[in-house]
């Protein structure tokens, strides 16, 4: 990309919104939010979407559990307190323990693009409390084109992918489909999962029987139709499938049987309607989860092994209206959904393989809720500001009597302002209020019968944007109050008041023609409020950063990454957390397209096969433990990849 190009992205930064490259995705980033795009094309190396976020996006980081199926941490806030959607879809896993987060459903090669929302600024989906990740998966086209990605790595990964798509003015349709599995990854020392248990000291029982077994197997099947009825309505269509096999947890007491994921969609559009209806929307999904665990692959599974098999399903519905009122945009709608979890614990004998229930783990529980809201989007002059408000109401019921049905009312709102200063400067200010209310885990699970409050965020944001010359620069300040914030103490859920509060400086720097900088630096601090020993909020994540050099010439393209993590020294002892060292990872690659129907990719991460942990053990999950402590698992280490692609 020459320098009149990027000169010019710099002035559509100014103007509209602020576009940089961050690693090894494009991010087009407004003042509130990123989007990572291209993240099919680009991030080729796994098809963990947890991984390709922490990588690119400093707030973002990794929960590693496994070798795939990782979850993320935002702004110091994880599992229901971040709202994740794949096509505006919802989707729960079924798995109390996290091994099924919402992100391993869907698949890095299939995802067109990913919207990060920070803060409390959403008002259209059920449950936004601290953050809003939007996936949107790959768009069919009406030429007939495709490709196809053989994918070899480390630690015996392998994968195929390949996409087709095509039609006509009046339908189009995509199919997308992908195998892909691995062994257990080694750290920097060498180990991989069995030998970590042995060196770490986990109780044999706890152990797997033997060290090759693989660990993970994916299949996924996407497929998307748009239909044009006319030039002002459409109706899309879409279905995900995610099938994934023999997925090992070794700092955990089970590994996944399976983890099978359906996501059904239907959304119709109609613009231009009458002067009272600039657009009209109407969407439906309905999502399921199906996730048995089990310890028949460790030592205490040899004669007779315990499953937990687990199961979530979701179905949802919202009609949204847009009109043009003088300057301003408004839009009412209103959104409905339904969750169900429940589970069961069985034992099956080996010798026989005859399975037997032993009890209930979660009794079938539905959480219900219904929602109006309103947005509005006024321009004066230079200041643009946006409000929004929602109102839910939420029964959560469950099938047990001895546990007590819940009733949840609230109302949430917000307004975010942007001023541009000059061509160059633009300065952001807001202020929201959201809530999310328990699930059914947090209330139910097993003997628990919690008396919970539904979580609140009070939160201010604040920060700046500014280009100088070939530089940018955005940095943003927050500020955030949780009260009656759902906390897990001593393995008991309860609510507490707590605090988290923020920094981060994100840009870009155009070095040269050929050479330019992408940087980005996150911080944050988690404190509970109250007579605590340990005022350390857990999940709170040291500071970090991401530094890339890119290199381009032609149609080749060189990158040399840095993701650098302070030590974990700010802690909660109290819920099981330790202190982590820090680290440094220096991560190549390398893209050349050699031919207009070819191209190929090769990179290593962690070059210097650093061993390093970046995940702390927060009592809301279960680990192993050896005399008490908890055991951590350390993340991969040196890691060499292929990626070949043939694109019609």
């Amino acid at each position: 990309m020459n320098k009149k190009i990027y000169l010019s992205l710099a002035c559509l930064v100014a103007m509209n919104a602020a576009a940089q490259d961050l690693g090894e995705i494009e991010v087009s980033e407004k003042i509130n939010n990123k989007i990572v795009s291209d993240v099919s094309t680009e991030e080729i190396k796994s098809a963990d979407l947890a991984e390709a976020l922490s990588k690119n996006i400093p707030s973002v980081s990794i929960v590693r559990r496994s070798g795939i199926a990782n979850d993320i941490i935002l702004r110091g806030q994880k599992k229901d307190n971040i709202n994740i959607l794949v096509d505006d879809a919802k989707i729960y896993g079924a798995c109390p323990n996290r091994m099924d987060p919402p992100t391993s459903h869907v698949l890095s090669n299939n995802i067109e693009s990913v919207k990060v929302t920070e803060g409390p600024y959403d008002v259209e989906n059920f449950g936004t409390l601290s953050g809003l990740v939007q996936v949107k998966t790959k768009e069919p086209s009406k030429e007939f084109q495709g490709e196809v990605n053989l994918n070899a790595g480390s630690f015996g990964y392998k994968k195929a992918s390949a996409t087709v798509s095509g039609g006509s003015d009046k339908f189009k349709l995509l199919l997308s489909t992908s195998i892909e599995n691995g062994d257990q990854y080694e750290d920097g020392n060498g180990n991989d999962f069995r030998e970590q248990q042995i060196k770490k000291g986990v109780n044999t029982v706890n152990q797997y029987q033997k060290n090759d077994d693989e660990a993970f197997e994916k299949k996924t099947l996407l497929g998307k139709a748009i239909i044009n009825i006319n030039d002002d309505s459409e109706l899309k269509l879409s279905y995900t499938a995610n099938r994934s096999d023999n997925v090992l947890y070794p700092n955990t007491p089970m590994d996944a049987d399976y983890d099978d994921s359906d996501i059904y969609t239907v959304g119709y559009t109609a613009r231009n309607l009458s002067n009272l209806s600039k657009e009209l929307s109407l969407d439906y999904y309905y999502s399921k989860v199906d996730h048995p665990m089990s310890t028949k692959l460790r030592n205490n599974g040899k004669m007779m092994y315990m499953t937990n098999h687990m199961e979530s399903s979701m179905w949802g519905t919202k009609i949204k209206n847009s009109m043009e009122l003088s300057d301003s945009l408004l839009t009412i709608g209103l959104d409905t959904s339904k969750r169900n979890w429940e589970g069961e614990m069985s034992k099956t004998t080996v010798a026989t393989g005859v399975t037997v229930p032993v009890s209930t783990t979660l009794a079938s529980t539905d959480t219900i809720n219904k929602a109006i809201f309103t947005k509005l989007e006024n321009t004066f002059g230079n200041l643009k500001i946006e409000t929004g408000v929602r109102y839910d109401y939420t029964d959560i019921e469950s099938e047990d009597s001895s546990k007590t049905d819940k009733n949840y009312k609230s109302l949430n709102a917000n307004i975010f302002a942007t001023y541009k200063a000059d061509a160059d400067t633009k300065y952001f200010a807001g202020i929201g209020k959201s809530s999310r209310v328990p699930d059914a885990r947090e209330l139910y699970y097993g003997a628990t019968n919690n008396n919970l409050d539904d979580t609140k965020n009070y939160e201010v944001d604040l920060g700046f944007e500014k280009n100088i010359g070939d530089l940018n620069i955005k940095t943003k300040l927050f500020y955030s109050e949780l009260k009656d914030y759902i906390y897990n103490i001593s393995g008991t859920f309860t609510n507490i008041d707590a605090k988290i509060y923020g920094l981060d400086v994100s840009g870009y720097y155009i070095i040269s023609d050929a050479f330019s900088l992408d940087y980005g630096v996150a911080y944050q601090r988690g404190k509970k409020d109250g007579s605590f020993a340990d005022k350390d909020l857990a999940e709170v994540t040291p500071l970090k950063t991401n530094i890339a050099l890119n290199f381009e010439h032609n149609k080749a393209k060189f990158t040399t990454e840095i993701v650098a993590v302070d030590r974990w020294d700010n802690y909660d002892s109290s819920a099981k957390e330790q202190e982590l060292a820090g680290y440094a990872l220096v991560n190549l690659k390398y893209t050349n397209q050699i031919h207009k129907n070819f191209g190929f990719t090769v990179g290593v991460d962690n070059i210097f096969d650093t061993t390093y942990a970046s995940t702390n053990t927060y009592e809301d999950v279960r680990y192993v433990e050896t005399g008490g402590d908890r055991v951590l698992l350390n993340d991969p280490g040196r890691y060499g990849y292929v990626n070949l692609k043939f694109t019609f």
